[in-house]
């Protein structure tokens, strides 16, 4: 289901979605071959590129494993990034003149590409919102896409940093909806391009969640670029 999660309209809705990923992850995360291979003999031998992957999540960050938002990429946008390992971006169709066409729409910005994290063992995404015009300020489309996001939040803070080689606003905050068992890590930067305002934000079911992601964000942000 696309658009999980898209704010307090459809919240309810997600949360009933999620549980049911829950229990998928549960049963493919019990497979111990998901990142071995056997051999003629029966032992198991790494795949390629595994080790190199144990190695990043060692330091903290996630392994770089393709990217997103170039030519000939699943989700056409005005920036690329590096993706993690077994991330899979999925592009989102948003006609605007369909009845549910607000569902993907988050203050000045409209989803276009969502990043399952299911199949990297984590429930969440990352998601990629375009809109405003070129040259509007990337701070004041991130607050709109808060508030329109998260009408009650705490410990919401903003800060000037980098993605890649772009000025961004960054924001992190608790949510505090109604519709949650419990307050909620939240994360999105923002930076302006000639194509509009770029949002991407960090979705996940919970906080735990949200900061086992906090890798493959992080990826994103620093290698962000014009596509």
């Amino acid at each position: 289901m696309r658009g999980v999660m898209l704010g307090r309209r459809v919240r309810g809705a997600a949360l009933g979605a999620v549980a049911a990923a829950l229990a998928t992850v549960a049963v493919t995360g019990c497979s111990s071959e998901g990142d071995r291979g056997v051999d003629a003999g029966g032992s198991t031998s790494a795949k390629p590129g595994t080790a190199a992957r144990a190695d990043a999540e060692d330091r903290g960050q996630a392994a770089k494993a393709g990217t997103v938002g170039g030519p000939g990429s699943p989700c056409p946008m005005p920036v690329a990034f590096d993706l993690a390992a077994d991330w899979k971006p999925d592009p989102v169709e948003n006609d605007q003149d369909d009845e549910f066409a607000t569902l993907f729409d988050q203050g000045p910005v409209s989803l276009v590409c969502e990043i399952d994290a299911k199949p990297a063992g984590n429930i969440g995404f990352l998601r990629v919102w375009v809109g405003a015009d070129a040259g509007d300020d990337a701070r004041r489309a991130l607050e709109a896409f808060v508030v329109d996001g998260a009408k009650d939040r705490e410990d919401e803070a903003y800060k000037e940093t980098k993605a890649g080689k772009f000025t961004a606003t960054e924001v992190t905050y608790l949510n505090t909806s109604e519709f949650l068992d419990e307050p909620k890590k939240e994360r999105a930067f923002a930076v302006s391009t000639p194509k509009g305002v770029v949002i991407v934000d960090l979705g996940g079911f919970d906080s735990e969640e949200h900061e086992q992601m906090l890798p493959a964000y992080e990826l994103a942000r620093k290698s962000l670029r014009s596509s």
